[in-house]
């Protein structure tokens, strides 16, 4: 691997003696107190992990190592002639929390490029599934069967040191990494076009050659993948598949078991399906207008029937975010440029202008802005890729980016096993009955 793998060593060393330190000196500090209401409510809102990789602020937006997403676009290197940046180099910011120069996102490329073959066996796992299969349940399916090429895994079978983990981990990231594309490109033309598949091209960038395995060749497309790939990759630890792939990785499942249970998770309508939720939304209204362009008033209208019916408005609203996502942002910025006169592309323009106020006026919504997800399915359909199911799967290609750079800094920081304490709901009416104070 070479130097970027060495250089990972050195920023991991460095940073586990600034841990310790701040255990020692500081570890009785109260980070945050937690209610009853986050106990039942999914934990929001609760401090409860280190995720180096990015830091969501719900003003802010997502930075990845302390960069905004426009700065990304900015300082990231990009493809020859392109504009938009390039994952490899995402990936290396993540890893080493440094910009890299075009260099090192080469020797990322090529490196993917040498460790993506998937071996025969993986596409007959594949095959003995039905074609009806979801693609997510393929994928995943994909990367179980990946999971007897871990390193990590015949190595700890052998007996490693812990502080070896790290090294292991990282091999199986950049091979899983690297295989991603050649998998999830094999579902789609498995399910979509009849079996016909497309070899991969060894000589172009990661997203490119994901592209045109996919069978999409025209350069915008790619310069979408570039950036699509780049903006689904991370979104600090909490959510449900960066959280579920550093959990069984906490465990020492190695990285194929470890991502296969975030994309099971990433599976759910509340999370990765999101996307296709939005665009089936539009698509529904368009039928039920009768048009492919409705008027702002229309939209309004058909918005108000949504939320009457006791249903969201998909793709509006975060967790966390309390403005517009800025993914949602460089994705019109991409749209303005390359497809501006798309019907679709402008209905999710125009839903924009009116879903905010409408929402915030039912006082019932903290964030009544779009999220990444309010986009992207348009600018895909714009291209061809109208097969929503899949929308999912290349989010997972793209999120693998995140979770696994992570995931190799929590081996190397040698973060432990993660066992919160639950309760019972006995307890918590002991707990209240005393007037908040636990009970013996």
């Amino acid at each position: 691997m070479g130097y970027v793998k060495d250089r990972f060593k050195a920023k991991a060393d460095e940073q586990n003696k600034e841990i310790k330190s701040i255990i020692e000196q500081h570890g009785n500090m109260v980070v945050g107190d937690v209610t009853l209401a986050q106990v039942y409510q999914g934990m929001r809102g609760i401090t409860g992990l280190v995720t180096e990789t990015s830091l969501l602020d719900a003003n802010e937006g997502i930075r990845f190592r302390g960069f905004s997403i426009p700065e990304l676009r900015e300082k990231l290197p990009k493809a020859e002639g392109g504009q938009e940046p390039l994952p490899e180099g995402l990936f290396y910011l993540m890893l080493i929390g440094e910009v890299p120069t075009e260099e090192e996102v080469e020797h990322i490329s090529e490196t993917w490029a040498r460790r993506s073959h998937v071996p025969n066996y993986v596409f007959d796992v594949i095959e003995a599934l039905p074609v009806s299969a979801h693609p997510m349940t393929q994928f995943i399916a994909a990367i179980l069967a990946l999971q007897t090429q871990s390193r990590f895994a015949k190595a700890y079978t052998e007996g490693i040191s812990k502080k070896d983990h790290w090294n292991y981990v990282y091999e199986d990231t950049m091979d899983l990494i690297a295989r991603l594309p050649r998998v999830a490109a094999y579902i789609y033309r498995r399910k979509y076009k009849g079996g016909d598949h497309i070899q991969p091209d060894g000589m172009l960038d990661w997203s490119a050659n994901f592209a045109h395995m996919l069978g999409f060749d025209e350069e915008s497309f790619k310069e979408l993948m570039r950036l699509y790939l780049t903006i689904h990759s991370d979104h600090e630890g909490g959510n449900v598949s960066a959280h579920a792939t550093h959990l069984v990785g906490s465990a020492l499942s190695d990285p194929f078991l470890s991502f296969a249970a975030g994309m099971a998770g990433l599976a759910g309508p509340l999370h990765g399906l999101a996307n296709q939720e939005v665009i089936r939304w539009i698509e529904e209204m368009c039928k039920e207008l009768n048009s492919d362009q409705p008027t702002k008033e229309q939209i309004a209208d058909y918005i108000h029937k949504t939320l009457t019916e006791g249903k969201v408005v998909p793709g509006y609203g975060h967790a966390v975010l309390r403005k517009t996502d800025p993914r949602f942002t460089a994705q019109m910025e991409f749209a303005k440029r390359h497809c501006p006169d798309d019907p679709t592309v402008k209905t999710v323009w125009n839903i924009y202008e009116v879903a905010p106020p409408i929402l915030e006026s039912t006082g019932k919504i903290k964030n009544p802005w779009p999220n990444v997800d309010a986009h992207s399915g348009a600018l895909l359909k714009h291209y061809g890729l109208v097969e929503e199911e899949f929308y999912t799967v290349l989010f997972g290609v793209s999120r693998a980016l995140g979770v696994l750079a992570s995931l190799c800094w929590d081996r190397a920081l040698g973060f432990p096993l993660e066992r919160p304490k639950s309760i019972t709901t006995e307890w918590a009416k002991k707990f209240v009955t005393a007037g908040e104070k636990v009970p013996e």
